[in-house]
């Protein structure tokens, strides 16, 4: 495997991209917007420099890794002659399923496809292809270039020699691959939202403030940043959508999102990406408290 396409350049995607082409694969970048585009490939050029700049690589292998990717508009364009496909669109079923029928129908029967889902079923995906075989889930830690975990989630149908292909290739790219099995939520979020949402609960019911939380978290469990302080970094609307998976898939009330977390996505209170989650990021990224509605 040479030849890679990534699907969709936001956050994920472009992160994907990057390691792929530093590790010497050739990247096909794909997302119906250009402007996209530019900026995930800013975005990797800003990593890049910023790894030249601690002496982690030097020059040329930021340039080589910059010429190692093509961005693309068109799909039936950008999996023209490649090995594996890695999708990273929004955490949306249908539109997932939407592109993995696309994909099939425009791939050869030979490539791996696979899907950067945090939370949705590989079997279902799987499940509009005619290579159900070939689906499997390639689930990067953010930020892609430093986390090393990539949870590997097989299908129903997933083959043994494809989960140790992408195992293989988790490996080439200096990660650490897990292989997990297929249910809502797999391992890491199945146990990290609950958590997440735990701590926005108990926001909700005043047992203390934002920062309060955040420092019981970090300091009396050695986290490094605190439950709502991540949630404002994953995306609230990417928490609501996980748990609302994980609550549709196991019907368990524990997995209901709590209202405070319903309100602020619906407000487009989405964290660090809209300026303002739990805390304000409106003049800089650094988390500050939000003012009193949160005290």
């Amino acid at each position: 495997m040479k030849n890679i396409a990534v699907i969709g350049a936001g956050t994920m995607g472009n992160g994907i991209a990057h390691v792929f082409a530093q590790k010497g694969y050739k990247v096909h970048l794909i997302d119906i917007s250009e402007a996209s585009l530019e900026k995930g490939i800013a975005t990797i050029t800003k990593n890049l420099d910023r790894m030249v700049s601690k002496e982690r690589i030097n020059e040329d292998a930021k340039l080589a890794t910059l010429q190692n990717i093509q961005t693309f508009t068109k799909i039936q364009e950008g999996v023209k002659e490649i090995d594996l496909v890695v999708e990273a669109a929004t955490e949306n079923t249908d539109l997932k399923c939407a592109i993995f029928k696309e994909l099939d129908a425009l791939c050869a029967p030979e490539v791996i496809l696979a899907t950067n889902t945090s939370s949705i079923s590989i079997t279902k995906i799987a499940a509009v292809t005619q290579r159900p075989d070939k689906v499997i889930g390639m689930h990067f830690m953010n930020p892609v270039p430093i986390m090393k975990l990539v949870e590997i989630i097989r299908g129903y149908s997933t083959s043994d020699s494809v989960t140790q292909t992408i195992m293989e290739l988790s490996t080439s790219l200096g990660k650490t691959p897990t292989e997990v099995n297929d249910y809502p939520g797999f391992v890491a979020n199945r146990i990290l939202m609950p958590m997440i949402n735990e701590a926005i609960e108990t926001l909700y019911n005043g047992v203390a403030g934002v920062v309060e939380i955040d420092t019981v978290m970090k300091l009396g469990m050695a986290h490094p940043m605190g439950p709502l302080q991540l949630a404002d970094f994953i995306g609230l609307d990417v928490c609501l959508s996980i748990l609302n998976v994980m609550y549709d898939g196991f019907k368990n009330p524990k997995y209901a999102p709590c209202p405070l977390l319903v309100n602020m996505v619906m407000a487009d209170k989405l964290g660090i990406k809209s300026g303002e989650g739990f805390y304000d990021y409106t003049t800089s990224r650094k988390a500050e408290k939000v003012a009193s509605q949160f005290s």
